[in-house]
């Protein structure tokens, strides 16, 4: 592998066939993309279903990647390891296996079908802040700015902590 030169926020959830199992292979699995290696890797946190309410708890995780893959070439990494996984697509915010979302690239703004970064919600959702600034405190979000500001926004979502 050669010099890795992005750096990357992959934010993993699952509420499905075992969700720590699940959240924890695919944070190996993602030491496992080419050009690719994990730097850091947050605690589990389990949280409440946002969207459709209906369904059991997600466990929750952030990566932080350093990779040569393009973001794109990223996405379709993801969704081929989501997809591994068993995960299928009922409706939005449907119960699943494993979820794994781009959320920041280097300081990347960019929108194309299918892929905007960085992720369009993170900054609302304690369960991505939270673990991502466990692995990253002085993490900024391009065009949001300062992620624990955004937190501090979110401090009334019920996250649990649990490795």
């Amino acid at each position: 592998m050669g010099q890795l030169q992005h750096v990357a926020f992959v934010g993993l959830g699952s509420n499905l066939a075992d969700p720590v199992a699940q959240v924890s292979g695919a944070l190996d699995a993602l030491g496992k993309l080419p050009q690719t290696r994990v730097a850091r890797r947050s605690s589990l946190y389990r949280s409440a279903p946002v969207g459709y309410l209906d369904q059991p708890d997600f466990i929750n995780a952030v990566a932080q990647l350093e990779t040569e893959l393009t973001p794109r070439a990223l996405l379709d990494a993801l969704l081929a390891l989501e997809q591994e996984c068993g995960r299928t697509r009922e409706f939005c915010n449907a119960p699943r296996t494993l979820d794994l979302d781009v959320l920041l690239y280097d300081d990347l703004i960019h929108h194309e079908h299918g892929l905007t970064i960085p992720h369009t919600q993170m900054h609302l959702r304690a369960f991505v802040l939270q673990p991502l600034l466990e692995i990253a405190p002085e993490c900024v979000i391009p065009g949001v700015g300062p992620a624990a500001d955004a937190a501090k926004a979110c401090a009334g979502q019920q996250l649990e902590k649990l490795v």
